[in-house]
């Protein structure tokens, strides 16, 4: 009758909460950040492509937890502990203040509906050779970061607060 998915790290946030609504509650309480799944933009835009793994690193929480916690929900034999992430927290050695010559706020465009995407992704194409680009979000934006990663950006997270990051790119 029903073909319901097998929740993995790879698995679509969207996906997951389409075929098991229940759980996007079990998210929002599981890590307060997926709180944003609430705005119908980042429903459509970021749930869409964003898998569990990226998620977890949004929440600040690791994979093989949070996959663990909704697979119970749903009756599913848990995994076993794999890889959370990949995202640089450490300050790197070509970060300097001053080399940072353009930055984005996402949080504004964000309380006005829009995704910040295509902008960031426009002004990284045009960032200088050695200078830096800060975007500013209230979530760490993982699928961003991952596609910056795959155009040949390298990056820096730097969480200010549990509602603040500023994460720095730079070209690799």
């Amino acid at each position: 009758m029903e073909q319901k998915i097998i929740i993995t790290p790879k698995t679509k946030v969207l996906e997951l909460i389409e075929n098991y609504p229940q759980l996007e509650e079990v998210l929002i309480q599981y890590a307060p950040a997926f709180k944003n799944l609430k705005n119908p933009v980042l429903r459509r835009t970021v749930a869409k492509i964003a898998t569990l793994q990226q998620a977890a690193a949004i929440g600040n929480v690791k994979v093989e937890e949070l996959v663990n916690r909704l697979r119970k929900e749903v009756g599913q034999e848990f995994l076993t502990a794999e890889s959370g992430g990949g995202y640089n927290y450490v300050k790197p050695a070509w970060f300097a203040i001053d080399k940072v010559t353009q930055q984005l706020n996402a949080s504004e465009m964000l309380a006005v509906g829009e995704h910040p995407v295509n902008q960031v992704i426009s002004d990284l194409n045009n960032l200088g050779g050695d200078t830096i680009y800060l975007l500013i979000a209230p979530f760490l934006t993982a699928p961003l970061i991952d596609k910056a990663t795959s155009l040949g950006f390298r990056h820096w997270v730097n969480q200010v607060s549990s509602e603040e990051f500023h994460i720095y790119f730079s070209r690799g």
